[in-house]
């Protein structure tokens, strides 16, 4: 028997975060060191502005 899900518990926002965090922790699992904080950025998706 399988799980039914209520839709009206699906949050769009909530979603796309543990989308990104999912990609962050396969990035990270593959390095064989810590990520830099330019390298988190670069999997999320942002990009520095100048000063």
């Amino acid at each position: 028997m399988g799980r039914t899900t209520d839709t009206r518990l699906q949050d769009p926002l909530v979603l796309d975060e543990i989308e990104l965090y999912g990609e962050l922790v396969i990035v990270a699992s593959s390095s064989d060191r810590p990520l830099s904080q330019a390298e988190i950025d670069q999997v999320l998706g942002l990009s520095r502005c100048a000063d």
